[in-house]
């Protein structure tokens, strides 16, 4: 997946001027800012959410969002059905993410680490060539943090699925990507393969983020 020449602005206010990327296909890559640097605002570009100048390779995809947004009046299965209508591919997803027993189960129910296995369970049913995450484990406590972003690399890792996440937690951003984009003034200020260190690795992300 690319993104060529990407341009958006709101008012007289310029987020991104010429912003490329490209994307490895099967990877998890990290976008890693301060609030406010435009993370969200790439996301919503590739999904198609808002619009802009350039280009971005037109793929199908899902989102996993800050919160859950699972539709109140549906149980969990039937928040499945509105993407899958094939209960042993809703049966199987749900295994996954430890919630067969929540089939039945409404949104209101449930706590904030299931409602938000829930959203992955939906965002990897969805059968879409990218998977985009806007801090989707930022609401959770840490014990939950940790538990379900592995929960995601387990499966993300099983499917194949290319994925574009986004946070401003620099450990977040190597336990869970295969490379880190560090973005400052819509800018790319750093991009690194997290495969190496991680101890030095965290010491030039945090140094990119404070340049």
């Amino acid at each position: 997946m690319k993104i060529t020449n990407l341009t958006k602005k709101y008012g007289n206010l310029t987020v991104y001027e010429n912003f490329s990327l490209e994307l490895k296909e099967g990877e998890v890559t990290c976008i890693l800012g301060e609030s406010g640097c435009g993370k969200t605002t790439l996301l919503n570009c590739v999904a198609g959410l808002t619009d802009y100048a350039g280009e971005i390779t037109k793929v199908k995809c899902s989102y996993v969002f800050q919160t859950p947004r699972l539709v109140p009046n549906l149980t969990v299965g039937g928040n499945l059905k509105l993407i899958c209508k094939d209960e042993k591919s809703i049966d199987g997803v749900l295994e996954k993410v430890r919630l067969t027993d929540k089939k039945n189960a409404y949104p209101v129910s449930l706590s904030g680490g299931q409602a938000q296995r829930a959203s992955l369970a939906r965002a990897f049913l969805y059968g879409g060539e990218l998977i985009l995450m806007d801090e989707p484990f930022s609401s959770l406590d840490l014990k939950l943090k940790k538990e379900i972003s592995e929960l995601f690399l387990q499966i993300q890792r099983e499917s194949g699925r290319t994925a574009l996440f986004v946070t401003h937690d620099v450990d977040e951003a190597l336990s869970l990507s295969d490379r880190v984009i560090v973005i400052n003034g819509g800018k790319i200020v750093s991009d690194i393969l997290t495969g190496g260190n991680k101890d030095e690795l965290r010491k030039q992300l945090i140094s990119a983020l404070i340049a």
